[in-house]
């Protein structure tokens, strides 16, 4: 725009600032971006090289207008004017006097305002003098402390004389907020502007003392290697400053601990390491070792505890809610706490809190440690949950399968990187409370290395005499877990090591018979699936008959956790029908049956195949329960070779040679050519030689499929044997009956061969096998021999002393109808399979 001759010369061009406020006979460098503004610069260049500069109330304005602006200004001379590559101006001013807006003229395309000068009121005089000085000193010391302000501008303060001046510069210098500058400007009178300058001066000066202070108590607390900590440490300092208080995290931990209720000695060790921590820089690697260690304290329960409820007819009523049969482990459990009961209200009764008296009730709360030992899925974990649920005890599961380091369960020193306590305290934390009942799962399956063995370290946590004061190499302080109710599992009992094993009382749980798993999945295992398919309860509906075929042609196990997977996956296939529209409920038949689950597995009605010579039918035990060991022994023209296939253990050969030294030594009575260990190689095999097998209770089943083998005669097709073999022919008792009849029951086996010491062991299986399985109880090898060849032997055996007279050459048949009782096998009443 060009310039207008005819516009008065009180008549500017007008920019508005952004909190910034421009003092008269001051320097200051402007940086103009808007385009309003840009054009009024561009207008008082083309004029006389001068406008006013005015400061917006607020900075939000963008745009502003009139009222947007004070009404106090500065008419400023423009010195210097630069554009930076980015467009804006830089633009160098010098305030000449202070003004007022009187209108505006224009606001388009720029502010034009007509203004006038406003005469400052003279404040000369001694009070005023005074106060110059005094301003001066005040700057000096301002200037001492604050490293922002320029080091000549001391000098330049004390040079000026005029009060109005000197009010200006200071307020440049000290005044920070934009609106209180303003202010200053505004003030006319200058012995007030003095006054106003003065006292912010003060305020700011009080400020930048109270900061040094702070700087140099903060200096104090930390060396010269912890500098780094320095803006932290202020806070901390600011905070004790402004509050008067220490008010800070170490005294809330402080309050924490106290009201923890920790015994004494303990208490006395946090406080110690409280003020060791206090005194740390708060990010020192030392001090977050510290500060997890209290954390971990204040974690873990101490004095909390639940209610027990000791009422065994609540706890009958939990076991009978949550699991079906198991009647004797029932009833187990119940005499344990009856026993628990009555020794908890004996301990309440010993007064006195010495060390004597504590040892009293310790002895008196002293309990059996149950361990539950049994194949996989029969309710070992969950007959842990329903004993928590009947004592009304939180319940915690602590996994030791694969556990190796010692660690582990008592932790790690401090001294470590990384250092955490071990998996009991981890599970006391987890709980709450000081008097959980805590399950220690698979605790067959610890294994020891360099590093420890964790389960020697578990006899310490399990010893009722020394648990009370168990310390945990992170903690570094004695915790008592006596309150804690342990309960063990195991799949297999002779894994457990011999010391640890020495402390329990074993609870053996069997695999479930065909009735049981039908009644289970009826009561539990189809309903939790169908709500947890969504389903609505009886939209899915498995007869018991399509439930018992379910389970003999599609599972094969001891527990039922493979019944549930299948369950599970008839209600995946029918939640899909229902969401595609194709029915509204669904009832399994054999064919429904074939289409969601596939082709059976196993035969529902095993057929058993017709004698074959040389192969007899043994039964073991597993950890996964009892299964069927077929022996096959094959012999070929040689020079006495004996091999052994199948991945047979070192007492499983054993059993294959004593079998065989007791062929040759009656091979006369067994018309066996004595010298056939010269003549033939015999070759013994055990199927499925991907599983490892070993024992000693296939010792019969060896020695008959050897001289089946050596006679050329086949053995009876339904019968399963077990028993341990002598060099003389005596059998031995063996373990693992129950489970081993289970397995002869589920293929379908009619008759088993046990030895006669396992015959109490009868009592343990369910009343429907006995009835469906025929027991042959034998002392000796030749009995074995009546009972297993179809024709009898080759030749009349010598009578063998047994303990009750001996029937159709020693053997006694026992029915399942009457266990207590002993027949001829002849007179037994032929049973039935399993169906």
């Amino acid at each position: 725009m060009s310039s207008d001759p005819n516009r008065s010369r009180s008549d500017f061009p007008l920019l508005p600032l952004k909190n910034v406020v421009v003092f008269p006979r001051t320097l200051v460098t402007l940086m103009v971006g808007r385009n309003r503004s840009m054009r009024a610069l561009e207008e008082a260049v083309a004029r006389e090289r001068r406008l006013v500069v005015a400061t917006q109330r607020t900075v939000q304005a963008d745009d502003p207008v009139a009222d947007d602006i004070y009404e106090i200004g500065t008419l400023v001379e423009i010195n210097q004017v630069q554009r930076q590559a980015d467009g804006t101006l830089q633009v160098g001013v010098e305030g000449l006097r202070r003004v007022r807006i009187e209108r505006y003229t224009e606001t388009e395309p720029f502010f034009t305002a007509q203004i006038a000068d406003l005469p400052e009121k003279a404040g000369y005089g001694p009070a005023v003098e005074a106060l110059m000085r005094h301003l001066v000193d005040l700057f000096a010391r301002y200037a001492a402390l604050n490293t922002k302000v320029p080091a000549d501008a001391v000098e330049t303060v004390r040079a000026v004389r005029h009060p109005g001046y000197l009010a200006d510069l200071l307020a440049a210098h000290v005044v920070p907020d934009p609106h209180e500058r303003q202010a200053v400007l505004a003030q006319m009178d200058q012995a007030e502007r003095l006054e106003h300058v003065g006292t912010v001066l003060t305020t700011e000066l009080d400020v930048l003392e109270l900061d040094q202070r702070i700087r140099n108590k903060v200096r104090q607390s930390i060396d010269k290697n912890q500098r780094e900590f320095y803006l932290r440490e202020q806070l901390k300092a600011i905070h004790d400053e402004l509050s008067g208080e220490s008010g800070n995290e170490i005294t809330e931990l402080r309050e924490k601990l106290l009201a923890k209720g920790l015994p004494d000695e303990i208490l006395a060790r946090m406080q110690k390491e409280l003020t060791r921590l206090e005194r740390m820089p708060a990010m020192s690697p030392e001090a977050t070792v510290a500060r997890t260690y209290v954390d971990w304290i204040l974690a873990v329960p101490w004095n909390t505890r639940t209610e027990d409820c000791n009422d065994v007819r609540v706890a009958e009523l939990v076991l009978n809610e949550d699991h079906y049969g198991l009647d004797k482990i029932k009833e187990r459990i119940l005499e344990y706490l009856a026993v628990r009961q009555l020794t908890v209200a004996a301990a309440q009764g010993v007064e006195g809190a010495d060390p004597a008296s504590a040892a009293a009730r310790r002895r008196l709360l002293k309990g059996a440690l149950l361990c539950f030992v049994g194949p996989p899925g029969v309710g070992k974990t969950s007959l842990g949950q329903s004993i928590a649920r009947a004592m009304n005890r939180k319940f915690v599961r602590i996994s030791l399968g694969g556990v190796h380091d010692e660690s582990e369960i008592r932790g790690h020193r401090r001294t470590y990187v990384g250092a955490l306590p071990g998996r009991i305290i981890h599970a006391m934390k987890q709980v709450g409370v000081n008097n959980p009942v805590i399950l220690l799962d698979e605790v067959d399956k610890l294994t020891a290395d360099q590093r420890g063995d964790p389960a020697a370290a578990l006899l310490e946590v399990l010893d009722p005499e020394q648990n009370w004061n168990f310390v945990d190499h992170y903690l570094d302080a004695p915790y008592d877990l006596s309150e804690v109710l342990f309960i063990l599992t195991a799949n297999s009992l002779y894994d457990i090591p011999r010391a640890l094993r020495d402390r329990l009382e074993v609870v053996a749980l069997s695999g479930y018979t065909e009735d049981e798993k039908v009644q289970i999945a009826r009561r539990y295992l189809l309903a939790r699936q169908l709500q947890a398919h969504g389903l609505a309860p009886g939209f899915v509906e498995i007869p018991d008959k399509m439930l018992r075929l379910l389970i003999r042609t599609h599972t094969r196990e001891a527990g039922v956790r493979d019944l549930e997977r299948k369950l599970a996956t008839i209600c995946r296939k029918a939640a899909r029908r229902m969401v595609e529209g194709r029915t509204t409920r669904v009832r399994v038949t054999a064919h429904l049956l074939e289409e969601f689950l596939g082709v059976a597995r196993y035969l529902a009605d095993p057929e058993i195949t017709p004698g074959q010579v040389g192969m007899a039918l043994g039964l073991a035990w597993t950890e996964h329960g009892g299964e069927l060991l077929p022996v096959e022994v094959a012999t070929m023209p040689g020079r006495g070779g004996l091999t052994l296939t199948g991945r047979l253990g070192e007492v499983m050969q054993e059993s294959a040679q004593a079998a065989l030294s007791y062929i040759r030594s009656r091979a006369t009575d067994l018309h066996v050519d004595p010298d056939f260990k010269e003549k033939i190689d015999i070759h013994i095999h055990l199927p499925e030689g991907a599983i490892p097998k070993d024992g000693p209770s296939a010792g019969i089943t060896l020695a008959t499929a050897l001289i089946s083998a050596l006679l050329k005669r086949p053995v009876r097709h339904d019968t399963a044997m077990t028993g341990e073999i002598t060099l003389g022919g005596r059998v031995l008792p063996i373990g693992g009956l129950k489970e081993k009849v289970l397995a002869a029951h589920r293929v379908g086996m009619k008759r088993v061969i046990a030895p006669r010491e396992n015959k109490p062991d009868l009592e343990e299986i369910p009343r429907n096998v006995r009835r469906e399985i025929e027991f042959l109880w034998v002392d000796s090898m030749d009995q074995v021999l009546v009972a297993v060849f179809p024709d009898g032997v080759p030749v009349p055996l010598e009578p063998v002393s047994v303990e009750a007279p001996p029937l159709q050459n020693g053997l006694v048949a026992v029915n399942g109808n009457a266990p207590a009782l002993e027949t001829p096998a002849a007179q037994s009443p032929t049973p039935q399979p399993a169906m």
